[in-house]
């Protein structure tokens, strides 16, 4: 069984393309998500190996959440779009294939054939933006979008990852080394990553430092981070 994910803010889009892909004996639909943040926590629990993922989504698209996950556990990914043909042709070169709204079922079905013969992950770096503006997070039942430029550090431990802004501090689904990659958070720590902006002061110590930020949170800096980290504010 192929298992997919569908990603859509539009019920009747995500039900019409439920109700198409049940006719396969083979595509088992382990969700649906109306938002990338329920998207992210559900790629991280159920890993797919196919998602549906519509372009146009509110407050993250969906060009946005590819650029949120780690390549090396992407999923295939079937674009569902309604952008005209010349949009969808610059798509095509570089997703692993595309659907146009209103989805047809002789297109579905060549769709589900090349996933079917695939066994290789699809290129789409060039799809999916070098930087992102917001980090999908949750708090107990709430689901936040948080901006890029409001935090001041991240943090992994047995409990997860972790986002601190001046204000709180939620949980993500967004690993470290995706984070690094895509933000300007840089790293400080084996566990640590912090914003450059945030940091008012770095106390030197005997292991390293340990950095204060604006808000008066305290991050450790480990000694083979802290050379790079000086540098930054030209520091030798």
């Amino acid at each position: 069984m192929i298992t997919c994910l569908i990603i859509d803010d539009e019920p009747f889009a995500r039900d019409e393309l439920a109700a198409q892909l049940a006719e396969a004996d083979d595509i088992e639909i382990v969700g649906q998500c109306s938002n990338a943040i329920e998207a992210m926590q559900a790629i991280s629990r159920l890993k797919p190996q196919l998602i549906f993922l519509d372009i146009q989504m509110p407050r993250i698209t969906g060009m946005e959440l590819i650029a949120m996950l780690d390549p090396a556990t992407m999923p295939r990914v079937v674009f569902v779009t309604a952008y005209d043909q010349f949009a969808v042709q610059a798509f095509d070169r570089h997703a692993f294939d595309y659907l146009l709204k209103p989805v047809d079922e002789q297109r579905l079905q060549r769709t589900l054939e090349k996933v079917r013969r695939d066994l290789h992950p699809q290129a789409i770096g060039e799809l999916a933006p070098s930087q992102l503006e917001h980090l999908p997070c949750y708090s107990g039942q709430r689901l936040k979008v948080v901006p890029v430029q409001e935090v001041e550090y991240v943090y992994s431990d047995l409990g997860g990852v972790h986002v601190a802004t001046a204000k709180e501090k939620v949980h993500t689904h967004m690993t470290l080394k995706v984070m690094e990659e895509k933000t300007p958070l840089v790293r400080c720590h084996r566990q640590y990553l912090v914003t450059p902006g945030a940091i008012a002061e770095i106390e030197l110590l005997d292991t390293g430092g340990e950095i204060i930020t604006r808000s008066g949170a305290r991050v450790p800096v480990s000694r083979r981070y802290l050379k790079p980290l000086k540098q930054i504010f030209g520091f030798h």
